[in-house]
């Protein structure tokens, strides 16, 4: 769904995916890129399409709704800045992640074109020069790699998993402290996520990283881990294996505490669903659906948070789910998402819980409107109760859908019963058919088997026969012999008396 540019900041709905309209020309569809929104600017760095990686990097003015490319040179020699090994442009790149520090990019891993290093080289761009340079790391140097997570917390960067280049599936966690450019290896205990690339990662009260989904070259998971950085050890929280579907190539983005989770796959289906956690409760809520083959159902794309006009909004890009996308979509989440979770609680229980909240907040309002002798701010809470009256309206809503798919449910059971019934019964009549039908064969095997007795007679009298016709053959010639003879023998007497 569209929406014009003059009013879409305004216009936006809540947990709502729209598609942005664009002046002027779009950038060349793709996935497996990276992305980071910057002052209103969403910065899109590569990709793939088609096989072939991408070496352009293009801003999306969320302002002016069109978008640029940034032309890049390469940088002079600075503070762990390398300059020696740089080409004249930026690399065509794919898989890679990229994250803001202070006003640069900074990309780490991926798939490179003509790449020889054997390592993972950080390279950045930024954002006020437009000047791309390779920033030289010292330590444990990760192999090089694709489809890794990349976090943020503090100065510190956190990089887990991916693919490295022969293709071997990896689980190690490193990390590279931005201020020295030291890479080290943490010593984790417990166990750890299985290897895997494609997933992704998010960093909750700079303590606990949190791995969700990804596949290996056959798999695909649905699974969430934990390492607490201040222990380092490894736990899994167990979320509904059946509700949760597996995927891999999906985005996720951080907004206060709740992280927005968007599209990936299985290579057959793509994820439909919005999914929102609420990291201190590790509690899974689906946000929204899409429909069909929806470019927000892909693999592949990009999400990232942005401030317009005092509100977060998730802003999506790119994808692939059969067909490559570049259309830039926006969402805005309920404020202080007061949304109990789809997965865990019926619509209706989460109407009741939206009830209850509402009642305390409206409580809450008067008595801080009518008291007089409280010394601290009074707080306006309208904002918040419209919020929760809207939500409990869509909630309402909600369970009047499910009721009526309810009904259509139990008619296709009834439907489906009396179809049940009626192939019981056309079982039975060919059960009572096949149980004649084996009588019968039984008939004609013993029918065959006495004609087998009656041939083997037969031929037996056949060969009495034959024995017999010999004799008789024998028997005819012998008297024929006899015949002959005698004739012979009176033709003699006559000739002597003649004589």
């Amino acid at each position: 769904m569209g929406t014009d540019s003059g009013d879409w900041r305004s216009n936006l709905e809540y947990n709502k995916w729209v598609a942005l309209p664009v002046a002027g020309k779009r950038p060349s569809a793709r996935y497996k890129h990276a992305a980071v929104v910057v002052d209103e600017k969403l910065y899109i760095v590569g990709g793939s399409r088609n096989g072939r990686y991408l070496s352009d990097v293009q801003a999306f003015d969320l302002k002016t709704l069109s978008w640029s490319t940034l032309e890049l040179s390469t940088s002079s020699a600075s503070e762990h800045v390398k300059d020696s090994t740089l080409k004249e442009s930026f690399p065509a790149i794919s898989g890679h992640s990229m994250v803001k520090w202070w006003n640069k990019l900074l990309l780490l891993g991926g798939h490179i074109s003509n790449d020889a290093s054997e390592n993972v080289t950080v390279r950045f761009i930024d954002l006020e020069s437009h000047l791309y340079g390779v920033m030289e790391a010292t330590g444990t140097v990760p192999v090089a790699r694709s489809g890794q997570s990349v976090s943020v917390v503090g100065s510190k960067l956190i990089m887990f998993g991916g693919e490295d280049k022969h293709r071997k599936l990896l689980n190690d966690v490193h990390i590279l402290d931005l201020e020295t450019m030291n890479w080290s290896i943490p010593e984790t205990i417990q166990i750890p996520p299985a290897p895997r690339f494609d997933h992704i990662a998010t960093v909750h009260a700079d303590r606990y990283l949190q791995i969700f989904c990804g596949c290996t070259h056959s798999n695909f998971f649905n699974d969430l881990h934990v390492l607490d950085l201040e222990t380092l050890e490894w736990s899994q929280p167990q979320i509904p294996d059946d509700l949760v579907s597996p995927r891999a190539g999906h985005a996720g983005v951080t907004i206060d505490e709740k992280w927005f989770i968007v599209g990936g796959g299985d290579n057959k289906n793509g994820a439909s669903e919005t999914l929102v956690m609420d990291m201190p409760k590790l509690v899974i809520s689906i946000l929204t659906n899409v429909t069909g083959r929806d470019p927000l159902a892909s693999e592949g794309l990009t999400v990232s948070s942005a401030l317009v006009d005092g509100a977060h909004i998730l802003v999506v890009f790119g994808g692939y789910n059969g067909k490559y996308n570049n259309e830039v979509f926006v969402m805005r989440p309920t404020p202080k998402d007061y949304i109990h979770p789809k997965i865990f609680q019926s619509p209706a229980a989460a109407a009741a819980a939206a009830s209850v909240t509402t009642a305390y907040a409206l409580g809450k309002s008067e008595s801080l409107e009518f008291t007089t002798f409280d010394l601290k701010p009074k707080v306006d809470l309208s904002v918040e109760i419209n919020v929760i009256k809207e939500e409990k309206e869509t909630l309402n809503l909600s369970i009047e859908e499910i009721k009526a798919v309810n009904v259509v449910l139990k008619e296709k059971l009834e439907e489906l019963n009396g179809t049940h019934v009626d192939l019981s019964k056309e079982l039975r009549s060919v059960q009572g058919q096949l149980t004649s039908e084996r009588l019968r064969c039984d008939d004609l095997e013993a029918q065959i088997l006495d004609l087998r007795k009656k041939l083997s007679s037969m031929q037996s009298i056949e060969q009495e026969v034959q024995a017999l016709r010999s004799q008789k053959s024998t028997m005819e010639q012998d008297v024929e012999d006899a015949e002959t003879i005698q004739r012979e023998g009176s033709g003699g007497i006559w000739r002597w008396i003649a004589g």
